[in-house]
């Protein structure tokens, strides 16, 4: 019938589970696998879209069976605009980096429609607006909109027709990830086929805040040239590192081409420090060693030594975490004060993801300290990799 009808794309909506149900009854992967089988024989391809916030323990099975999932709630609000920065857009930053390993070629993790095309009628400033069109390109959600297309902006025609951000979107390399932890200032990125890297900078905090990329958190060293895409502009050849004065809300997103060498790195397995409070190993299969420090909450934590680096400088230390929600943690050097982190969500309690958070580090040999606080509960910790 809908191959009849000249349909391109199905949605299946109210999926379980999820769609905040769960348990027998509202298992429908069963459902899905059939609609799947039908859909082979209509004699035309047709895109199956799941809907919404798909269960996470069922990726497998989304993957097997459809195209696209939603990984998360609606988009829009319910109000007086489609959406809303606070209700709907900022969740997906928290929400998608667990699902990032789980898109690739035949199905894809979407966001929901992208709704940037008239601010008046969206609801969002400019900046926020480039911010939704740049995570939704960089993760490789499905780009669809649901403004009214009869009544687009300027602004919003050039954000839903710039050919390079389609380009990214539509390649073939990984969506991007977090390679930062999840604070207010943010950095994703990934590799592309040609050597290049996709990154983006996002400043989430409601005031303006400077966003600085490094280029070690990609794995070199020295120069690199940045082409920004949504301005379709060279910006030269950058040492080390670019930073970025962003808006309240604001990103900016780059083409970076190394031109410098590939970092080597000095592994230190979390086990093997010295533990603190509740902090307890236990085993992990998919941790490098097959160990992992867990139970770090009301004080627990554990403490790297021995991390040796040639010359005192901060230091983008690479944290390889599990985590089934997002968590926070304080990492500090040397016993000195320390900073809050967030880590966003890994999904389950046996997948690990890795980011880079910034440590002060003197020459010669340091200790960084890895704690949950009092009063919190931070990620389990497979290992901690420093630069040479």
């Amino acid at each position: 019938m809908f191959a009849d009808w000249g349909y391109d794309f199905l949605k299946l909506d109210g999926v379980g589970p999820g769609s905040f149900k769960s348990g027998d009854n509202y298992d429908n992967v069963a459902d899905v696998a059939a609609w799947q089988k039908a859909i082979g024989t209509a004699g035309r391809p047709i895109h199956l879209e799941l809907s919404w916030s798909l269960d996470y323990g069922h990726a497998e099975d989304w993957k097997k069976y459809s195209n696209g999932w939603r990984i998360d709630t609606d988009v829009e609000c319910y109000c007086n605009t489609l959406v809303s920065w606070e209700n709907s857009v900022d969740d997906r930053w928290e929400h998608a980096p667990a699902w990032t390993g789980h898109a690739g070629p035949g199905g894809w993790n979407d966001l929901d429609s992208l709704n940037v095309g008239n601010g008046k009628m969206d609801g969002l400033t400019k900046a926020e607006r480039q911010s939704y069109a740049t995570l939704w390109a960089i993760a490789k959600s499905p780009l669809y909109t649901g403004d009214d297309i009869t009544k687009l902006d300027s602004y919003g025609l050039s954000l839903l027709t710039n050919r390079e951000v389609i380009a990214i979107n539509q390649s073939s390399a990984p969506p991007a990830e977090p390679v930062t932890a999840s604070d207010p200032q943010q950095v994703w990125a990934a590799p592309n086929p040609d050597g290049t890297y996709t990154v983006a900078l996002f400043n989430l905090a409601d005031a303006p805040a400077s966003v600085t990329a490094h280029w070690s958190a990609l794995g070199f060293k020295g120069k690199a040239s940045v082409r920004d895409v949504w301005n379709r502009e060279r910006l030269g050849t950058h040492q080390d590192e670019i930073t970025q004065a962003l808006p309240a809300h604001g990103s900016r997103l780059f083409t970076v081409t190394p031109h410098g060498s590939r970092l080597q790195w000095t592994g230190h397995e979390a086990e093997a420090g010295a533990l603190g409070g509740n902090a307890a190993t236990a085993d992990c299969s998919a941790c490098s060693d097959g160990r992992k420090v867990g139970n770090l909450y009301g004080g627990g934590k554990v403490t790297v030594d021995d991390v040796v680096v040639r010359e005192p400088g901060t230091y983008q230390v690479r944290v390889s975490y599990i985590s089934g929600d997002a968590r926070s943690a304080l990492i500090s050097a040397n016993g000195g004060g320390a900073t809050s982190h967030t880590f966003a969500s890994t999904g389950d309690w046996g997948t690990v993801n890795t980011v880079h958070v910034p440590v002060r580090l003197k020459a010669g040999a340091n200790t960084i300290t890895i704690d949950s606080g009092t009063d919190g509960y931070a990620p389990d910790i497979d290992r901690i990799d420093v630069q040479k």
